[in-house]
């Protein structure tokens, strides 16, 4: 029969194990199937087979994005949508870090054990609205990892494409990285890359790949997944 400090230690520790976010506690693959990622002006669709989870669920964290991805010797296209939503994304190209969106990170050289940044990372943010003298236009950026030792080579404005489209609950987005944009992206000899993804929204909160934003996800390779470029 146990003692009543015993039931104290227990619902001590069921507290303590809430603490611990499970994800960190693994590293985590998924597969990006090769596609057809021709562009079109609806952008890019991508079947089921081709959805990337969002591990974050295991700790509790919303899920409310069904987020694609292909990968092709052109170089990496999503698409993605966003349901749930009552009022429009907030999106401004002069406060990309604020916005609602979709961040996408990739290491093209798969460096599980660093902690900052080489010229073979990358992060991408991708806005359904923001840009334009009314801000209804989608913006496409790669922007600098914080902390890094060295940074990719810089994409040139309209190398990254993209489009979007509002819903009645939300909004549709796809974009394409072409190889050119991505430092050492070789798929045949590099076929495993790093790779987080987190998708950001003021009124629904964050989706992410595994660990949220109370980590320091966005500058430390180390806390990344994995993503193995898969062919048929």
């Amino acid at each position: 029969m146990p003692k009543s400090e015993d039931f104290v230690t227990m619902r001590a520790m069921s507290k303590t194990s809430q603490l611990v976010d499970p994800t960190i506690l693994f590293r985590f693959e998924v597969r990006i199937l090769q596609a057809d990622l021709t562009w079109t002006k609806r952008g890019i669709e991508l079947p089921a087979t081709h959805r990337v989870p969002s591990f974050g669920a295991l700790s509790g964290a919303p899920t409310f994005a069904d987020l694609r991805m292909g990968w092709s010797d052109e170089g990496i296209g999503f698409a993605m949508k966003v349901v749930g939503k009552r009022a429009m994304p907030w999106c401004r190209d002069t406060r990309l870090d604020e916005s609602d969106g979709l961040h996408l990170w990739f290491d093209t050289r798969n460096s599980p054990n660093i902690h900052r940044a080489t010229q073979h990372c990358h992060r991408f943010l991708w806005l359904p609205a923001g840009g334009g003298p009314q801000r209804e236009r989608p913006v496409a950026s790669m922007i600098l990892i914080n902390r890094a030792r060295g940074n990719p080579k810089p994409v040139m404005p309209g190398t990254l494409q993209i489009h979007a489209a509002p819903k009645h609950d939300g909004y549709e987005i796809s974009g394409l990285i072409p190889t050119a944009a991505m430092t050492g992206f070789d798929p045949k000899d590099q076929p495993q890359l790093g790779f987080y993804y987190m998708v950001t929204d003021r009124e629904l909160g964050v989706q992410a790949l595994t660990l949220g934003d109370n980590f320091p996800v966005a500058e430390d390779p180390s806390l990344w997944g994995e993503a193995a470029l898969v062919s048929p």
